[in-house]
């Protein structure tokens, strides 16, 4: 099922989620990828991640699209979409459920958060207690008894997970403890995230993740999830530190409108912004426009700062030149 060998080259993805509209972080982050894949020699896959239900907004796969192709980047091969995919997750799905891995669970989120014995890790997220574990002999049983929907989760160990990451360096995680069971298929009937892009990744033969380091610790479910489903192909992970605002939050609507379809739609060349991404990145010392091209002949990954990039009303100001 999960033959991955699609390629000799090393391949990345660029993935984003129509759930808004990317904004000056999420271009770094894309920027960065693609520089290394271009580098590097990787192929570059598009994958749209929609399955995030009501969340995600009209047009925003679109937009999505279209700010990358302004910013310069480009891909190998059509455009592909998650919500094409759900029989191939639904195979994963079962052969997790046939091995003994996933489980149906009517828990809700409230539910969870209630619960007195769902320990919360630091950033108060509530640790999945198990209280569905071996509790349903079947979905429809579940369904009957509790008058709810049903999702399925994945079963955790009680043991570390370790991987060393190309930029962020050794990690270790243990799901028992940081988050317990989670959802693999969600009771609406669509796969999460942790699955999608596991079924996804091993389909098209990517083994080269470059993202956020707010996803590092999905990064120990998703190996697990590997780990069960018999994927044993190598993936190398590049975890990079996120633009954040002058108050220490991740760059979110908080922060003013940091869209790039705001600058784009303002006539921000896009030289300018390459070159914000690129200071910000620590391939130039100073903001200045910079071509693509320039950008990529000169780009260094060892000179990527390794902590969070700061957005702030100076950078602001110079984007739309206001002295």
């Amino acid at each position: 099922m999960y033959d991955g060998g699609v390629s000799s080259r090393r391949t990345t993805r660029l993935a984003p989620s129509p759930t808004g509209a990317l904004h000056l972080g999420n271009a770094r982050t894309f920027l960065l990828n693609w520089l290394l894949a271009r580098q590097r020699g990787w192929r570059v896959l598009f994958r749209m991640e929609d399955l995030d239900g009501p969340r995600v907004k009209a047009g925003a796969d679109q937009q999505a699209v279209d700010n990358l192709c302004w910013l310069g980047l480009d891909w190998d091969g059509p455009v592909t979409r998650q919500s094409d995919r759900g029989e191939a997750y639904q195979q994963a799905l079962r052969e997790l459920i046939d091995a003994g891995w996933a489980y149906p669970c009517t828990c809700s989120r409230q539910d969870i958060e209630q619960s007195s014995s769902a320990p919360h890790v630091e950033d108060g997220v509530a640790v999945y207690p198990g209280t569905c574990r071996s509790r349903w002999d079947s979905p429809q049983q579940a369904r009957e008894a509790t008058g709810r929907p049903v999702a399925w989760r994945a079963r955790v160990t009680d043991r570390p997970i370790s991987f060393d990451d190309a930029f962020a360096g050794r990690q270790t995680y243990n799901l028992s403890r940081t988050c317990g069971d989670f959802v693999v298929l969600k009771n609406d009937g669509l796969a999460a995230y942790q699955l999608a892009v596991v079924v996804d990744d091993a389909a098209t033969g990517v083994d080269a993740i470059v993202r956020g380091a707010d996803l590092l610790e999905s990064t120990a479910r998703q190996l697990h999830l590997r780990r069960r489903l018999g994927l044993d192909g190598e993936v190398t992970y590049w975890h990079l530190p996120l633009v954040i605002g002058e108050d220490g939050r991740r760059l979110a609507k908080r922060h003013g409108d940091t869209r790039l379809a705001t600058y784009i739609e303002a006539g921000v060349p896009r030289q300018r912004v390459l070159g914000l991404l690129a200071w910000w990145s620590g391939q130039i010392d100073q903001p200045r426009e910079i071509s693509l091209d320039d950008l990529l002949s000169r780009f260094d990954a060892a000179a990527i700062p390794h902590e969070p990039v700061v957005f702030t009303t100076a950078d602001n100001r110079w984007l739309r030149g206001v002295d």
